[in-house]
């Protein structure tokens, strides 16, 4: 009877222990592990469709050389992608690796969630030196590196040739080797291309992508030595001649030449009209599938201090929270490396020197011309400047914004309204 009893206990244990690990095998939410045993690592960008496609060539690359890694990706729209990453840090709840961009870095810093991959400088077959130097500054705090770029964009001209060339008028490029690339030129080429009949209403050019992306006005003024803000971003420096200039233009060709659309029109440079339209370079993966009309790109137009275009950048970051950390830098160093910024130079520009000058970035199908890209893109971007960061960003750009509403309705005049501005901004940053 007790030889009985003690056997009955002895399968109970053994059916206990078989339960527990099969327990422990499945599903973890809190340690990244999939079901079958892999360890999962969670990207995160705000990219298109045709983005996702090539990062998913990307990740199939990575996870065949790194068997039991499983990477899932989601993509976030970039209106709502700064907040998105702040609600997840609160919730412990960030990915491992994720896209950022320069205005987004202050407050990931200021935050203390990006994590150091420094250590990448001792990896010789990564090759950190082949960075161009100046893409790093915006991820570097002390001696610490808090990221990596990956687009290192500076704002270009996309141009309608067609358009220019029925219009009778000399390219951009041409103008701009011969040094006569100006603002005014700009100007006079927008009002030659106008057409104002209902039927083919065609707009000389668009600084505005969604109504939103204002700071690409900053090049008139950089380009005549002013600016929105002060180097160390304490102080609005919009409130000047050049500033008011920056306005009035804006205000000229919306409601006196009306060569460019008022606000809330729905107008694109690929439906062709549209003659000239200020983007990122990666709009180029855009403006590559147009077949109806000839285009380009060209350099900004010049000012007194010759042509100064916004640069734009992204990055990976990996965060500090990450459960799997050494997985996670293997994935950025990837992405990161050579192989990885080749891929993504047929929509980015590339930060790696060895990448900037290959063919895998100029020899794109239905690229610009090598000389184009060269004179807009790579001649120009020791030329670039980043507006400067601010952790208080996102209501800087508000009230920025408030200016424009301002502009665009005409409840104010150029001079009003950038003093108001810069009581509104001056509050915001001293804050």
């Amino acid at each position: 009877m007790k030889k009985a009893a003690l056997m009955l206990m002895l399968v109970f244990m053994i059916f206990a222990l078989i339960g527990c690990t099969s327990s422990s095998s499945g599903t973890d939410p809190g340690n990244g592990a999939s079901e079958n045993g892999e360890i999962e690592l969670k990207f995160m960008m705000w990219g298109n469709q045709a983005h996702m496609d090539v990062y998913k060539k990307l990740i199939d690359g990575f996870t065949q050389e790194n068997p039991g890694i499983k990477v899932t990706m989601e993509s976030v729209p970039f209106a709502e992608y700064q907040q998105k990453i702040s609600v997840l840090a609160a919730g412990g709840s960030l990915p491992d690796i994720a896209w950022v961009s320069e205005r987004m870095v202050p407050q990931f810093k200021s935050n203390h969630i990006l994590a150091d991959v420094s250590e990448f400088k001792d990896d010789a077959q990564f090759k950190l030196d082949d960075y161009i130097p100046s893409t790093l500054d915006l991820f570097r705090d002390g001696d610490q590196l808090l990221g990596l770029p990956f687009s290192t964009p500076p704002v270009v001209m996309f141009y309608n040739k067609t358009l220019f060339d029925k219009a009778g008028l000399t390219n951009p490029n041409t103008l701009a080797t011969q040094g006569q690339w100006t603002w005014e030129q700009f100007e006079e080429s927008a009002k030659a291309i106008t057409s104002k009949e209902a039927t083919n209403r065609i707009y000389g050019a668009n600084f505005f992508r969604d109504w939103k992306t204002w700071a690409v006005l900053s090049s008139y003024s950089w380009s005549n030595g002013s600016g929105p803000f002060d180097e160390g971003m304490t102080k609005f420096t919009w409130n000047d001649a050049y500033g008011v200039q920056t306005f009035e233009l804006l205000e000229r060709m919306m409601f006196t030449d009306e060569s460019h659309p008022k606000a809330g029109e729905q107008v694109s440079f690929d439906a062709g009209n549209v003659g000239m339209f200020f983007d990122n370079y990666s709009y180029v993966s855009k403006a590559r599938e147009i077949t109806d009309f000839e285009w380009s790109i060209a350099p900004m137009p010049s000012g007194s201090q010759g042509s100064v275009p916004m640069l734009g950048q992204a990055g990976y970051a990996m965060f500090n929270d990450s459960k799997h950390p050494e997985e996670t830098k293997k994935l950025l160093k990837y992405f990161a490396s050579e192989q990885g910024i080749q891929a993504t130079a047929t929509y980015f520009v590339p930060p790696r020197t060895s990448v900037l000058n290959s063919d895998a970035f100029i020899n794109q199908p239905n690229n610009p011309s090598k000389e184009h890209i060269v004179q807009a893109v790579i001649d120009e971007m020791p030329k670039a400047r980043l507006i400067p960061g601010h952790i208080r960003w996102q209501d800087i750009d508000n009230a920025v914004l408030q200016g424009f509403d301002r502009l665009f309705a005409r409840s104010a005049k150029a001079e009003d309204n950038l003093k108001q501005m810069q009581e509104e901004v001056q509050s915001v940053l001293q804050q």
